[in-house]
């Protein structure tokens, strides 16, 4: 099957829309060196052949990869790649407790809302038993100005003043429940599952509608049985790595 073929079926099977689709796959071509660094690429209207869309879809896609720094366009000379895609913004999700509890120094974590006395429902949970109010935070982690991971934190309530402030806005979701005085998390739960970006989530981390995301929900119980902690993040598929331990 030729590639205009193979795009075009591609194209068709997905709702996203073909500017974004074929973005994607020019920064793998860039990703993997069929458009080397320093080379010029083919010019719209081959690509727009070789693809077989419209010349002003592939300028829409082109768009996205000089924003992102990896083309440049120079007039009567053509288009050349800059640089391949940034890959060293990984976010770490790690397995064990102590793993949970690290925190890059520079992540830098913004609180977008902060709302109190939000209930959560018994039966979404297989460990742990709600309290009666949670703090619910909604927050945006970046990494050198690139956002990778939105998250929701619900923090029991009565740990309000315990807490300090400024942990919200500085440390992971388990190190918020970690070496309270009078708190012990006796049970610790991690559940991951893939999934694609809605609009909000696609806007929020600057990635394309339907784009691949890892979706981690975090849980901390104490000596009583108390669900303190739910944090639910949703991470950049493209900037997260799961690291496991399989052996000492």
């Amino acid at each position: 099957m030729s590639l205009k073929s193979q795009t075009a079926n591609a194209l068709e099977k997905s709702n996203v829309s073909r500017y974004i689709q074929l973005a994607s796959m020019f920064r793998k071509w860039v990703e993997n060196g069929q458009w080397s660094v320093g080379s010029q690429i083919p010019t719209v209207d081959q690509l727009a052949k070789q693809c077989g869309v419209a010349g002003m879809t592939i300028r829409q896609a082109l768009n996205i990869l000089e924003k992102e720094g990896l083309i440049e366009r120079f007039r009567a000379k053509g288009t050349f790649v800059r640089g391949k895609p940034q890959r060293n913004l990984w976010c770490e999700v790690h397995t064990d407790w102590n793993g949970l509890l690290m925190s890059r120094s520079d992540a830098d974590i913004s609180i977008l809302s902060d709302t109190p006395n939000q209930t959560l429902d018994q039966s979404g949970f297989e460990v742990g038993n709600v309290v009666p109010a949670y703090r619910h935070l909604r927050r945006l982690h970046k990494r050198a100005g690139v956002p990778f991971l939105v998250a929701d934190v619900f923090v029991d309530e009565r740990l309000r003043g315990v807490i300090p402030e400024e942990n919200f806005s500085k440390t992971t979701a388990m190190r918020l429940v970690s070496d309270l005085p009078g708190v012990k998390i006796v049970d610790a739960r991690q559940y991951l599952t893939v999934d694609s970006a809605d609009l909000e989530t696609a806007s929020m981390l600057d990635i394309a509608l339907g784009g691949p995301i890892a979706k981690v929900q975090r849980l901390a119980v104490d000596t009583k049985g108390d669900l303190l902690l739910v944090a639910n993040g949703l991470y950049r598929g493209d900037m997260v790595r799961i690291d496991m331990k399989l052996i000492k």
